[in-house]
């Protein structure tokens, strides 16, 4: 076997393999050198998704004639003042980037430095350009043009004709270019980008000015739409000399794919297994499994406590306490959603108000017309009725949030208020009936608490109370569910879930399978406040419950609770999994749909919504309330 050295082209194309992968991690690196070389403006242009030209500009520091013929040179590098590869403060290595493309492309590099004497002398004014084909470096030329440098990359891989093979098509290949883009203009805020895709511009980004957080809100927002930008929560934390900054969008605002998560070290965007399993599990009390929140993330770390040279594209990196970075992102997340509340999405009230709308225009002007015509007098045997705020009694209930509603008392036990007749099952409720005098103090009772106060209860499932400025609609059991899901962690966390005993024990039958995988986890269920014993082959005997959930079907919460044991495996805690686990007996120990509930109950569950963290959404990320603005329901009749 001989041994004999690569010839520098075969090198710098095995190289541009590596680095280099379709035209979007083109793009990369270029951007990427823009940055470095302190660019305010990036533009971006694209020829047949990339593949037959891209073209890079900006208006960075610039290169005089010696440093272009460098950067085209390997190892060559502005970048690594002390040559310590564990202490990188840029995105790239111009020296390695730029003569790995140019190897497998025909590359025309053009630039001029920005005068450090005045404009006087000339020589540091002079522009220069260079072409490479193929790895074949041209001599230098003097050129014309602005301070900076422009990249054109022209028929890549014509050198590689194999790697062509792999790449898609010009829609997918742009949609990769816009990707890189953004990710890159959310770390750098006050840099404008455009792309033109040959035929049309596909982003522009101008520069934001101001604070730091502000504006990288306002360029999210630009880039992840107004959705996210209204209902994104500020992340500004810092442990142990490492610092998290960003926006974290509220539960209820998520989506079925992880493709708006988006997670930065030292400004650089990275694709990290160990980042994205933190986000999971610091959402894991609020989300099911198949949904994903929308954020963006910026870790902020000394360069010598994370090594960004695992991955040949930098898009993974490795810390030196992955366990800390871990703690700082699922604290800061979950400290965050606390401090958000009982605060829900805007989208969902959207969402609500876009489906009242007419759609059809003749629709909509004949009932502008009827508004109108309505207007100032009473509709019905309506027009003498106005929302009542909270009696004294229901007062007294509102104090629920000082102390938690019991499930088992007044949440369950149907009081005398069930009896009104108003109320009665098949009773006609008319315009007068069913409802509370009004004090003449209405107005100020019903600013008092956020949710406002209950007013009625539609299907003997929903809650609709009234705000000062429009009404709320409340699922009673997502919300309670919520609220008893809170307490269960709560109780866990301090002094472990509190039993009742049952007078009989219940015998569920059960798959053997089933059984068997439950009583296995008999000890860990007793903890959560379930005691289970075996009865014999595929059965159990329930011998206490959860006193929390009150009178409970305990037969089907031992069944539901055998389907999470099948599904989640054998391969963790019931603690770990405590969402599933307390989130399946909360639902069964929650108000169910079709519950009559008194205005006490109904306002007594509204003011521990106030005072409960994480209220907004039940365990599964559904909303637990629509919140409609008055004048947004003005709008839908025509008053506004």
């Amino acid at each position: 076997m001989t041994i004999r050295r690569l010839p520098e082209t075969t090198v710098n194309r095995i190289a541009a393999g590596e680095v280099v992968e379709r035209p979007a991690s083109a793009v990369k690196e270029l951007v990427e050198n823009s940055l470095d070389a302190g660019a305010s403006r990036i533009d971006v242009s694209l020829r047949e998704g990339g593949k037959s030209l891209i073209v890079v500009s900006d208006d960075g520091c610039g290169m005089n004639r010696d440093e272009l013929l460098l950067a085209l040179e390997r190892h060559a590098t502005s970048k690594l003042p002390d040559d310590d590869l564990m202490a990188v403060r840029s995105l790239g290595f111009r020296g390695e980037a730029l003569p790995s493309i140019a190897s497998v492309s025909r590359m025309t590099l053009t630039s001029r430095m920005r005068s450090q004497h005045g404009g006087q002398d000339q020589a540091q004014n002079q522009g220069w350009t260079i072409r490479v084909e193929g790895g074949a470096v041209g001599d230098p030329r003097p050129a014309a043009g602005s301070v900076g440098t422009r990249v054109e990359v022209r028929d890549l891989f014509y050198a590689t004709p194999a790697r062509l093979k792999f790449m898609r098509g010009d829609r997918a290949e742009n949609a990769a270019v816009l990707d890189v883009l953004k990710r890159l203009a959310m770390a750098h805020p006050s840099v404008a980008f455009s792309l033109h895709d040959g035929t049309r511009e596909k982003l522009r980004l101008e520069q934001e000015q101001g604070d730091l957080l502000d504006s990288r809100l306002r360029r999210l927002g630009a880039i992840m739409g107004r959705d996210f930008m209204e209902n994104a929560l500020p992340i500004d934390a810092e442990r142990e000399g490492a610092g998290l900054t960003g926006f974290a969008g509220l539960p209820t605002l998520n989506r079925g794919a992880a493709d708006m998560q988006y997670l930065f070290v030292n400004n650089r965007p990275v694709r990290d297994k160990q980042l994205i399993g933190a986000v999971r599990a610091a959402y894991a009390d609020f989300l099911a499994r198949d949904r994903h929140p929308l954020l963006a993330l910026f870790i902020d770390l000394p360069a010598k406590a994370v090594d960004v040279n695992v991955h040949p594209a930098k898009t993974e990196v490795r810390f030196r306490d992955p366990g800390a970075v871990r703690g700082l992102i699922v604290g800061s997340l979950r400290h965050a959603l606390a401090e958000a509340g009982h605060r829900a999405s805007t989208t969902v009230s959207n969402a609500a108000l876009g489906a009242f709308r007419p759609v059809d225009p003749a629709t909509a002007q004949q009932l502008h017309f009827t508004a109108r015509a309505h207007s100032g007098q009473a509709i019905g045997g309506y027009g003498g009725y106005t929302a009542s705020a909270p009696s004294a009694a229901q007062r007294d209930a509102a104090h629920a949030f000082h102390t938690p509603i019991d499930p088992g008392g007044a949440m369950r036990e149907p009081a005398a208020a069930y009896r009104d007749p108003a109320f009665a099952p098949g009773a006609r409720i008319g315009p007068e009936e069913g409802f509370a005098e009004a004090p003449a103090d209405a107005e100020a009772q019903g600013s008092v608490f956020p949710l406002g106060a209950a007013r009625a209860q539609v299907h003997e499932t929903y809650i609709v109370a009234q705000t000062p400025d429009g009404l709320v609609i409340v699922d009673q059991h997502a919300a309670h569910e919520r609220l008893v899901y809170e307490r269960m962690k709560q109780a866990l966390e301090q002094t472990g879930v509190a039993r009742q005993g049952l007078l009989i024990p219940e015998i569920v039958e059960l798959d053997e399978d089933d059984a068997a995988r439950l009583l296995a986890r008999a000890e860990e269920l007793a903890e959560l406040g379930l005691v289970v014993e075996g009865f014999g082959p595929g059965a159990v005997a329930v011998r206490e419950t959860p006193a929390l959930l009150g009178e409970t079907n305990a037969a089907g919460l031992v069944r539901d609770l055998a389907d999470e044991l099948r599904d989640l495996g054998d391969a963790f805690t019931l603690k770990e999994r405590l969402e599933e686990v307390c989130g399946t007996m909360a639902c069964h120990g929650s108000v169910r749909s079709g519950r009559r509930l008194s205005g006490e109950e109904m306002n007594a569950l509204l003011r521990q919504m106030e005072a409960t963290p994480h209220s907004g959404q039940c365990n599964h990320g559904r909303p637990t309330y629509v919140e409609l603005k008055l004048a947004d329901i003005e709008r839908l009749f025509g008053r506004r």
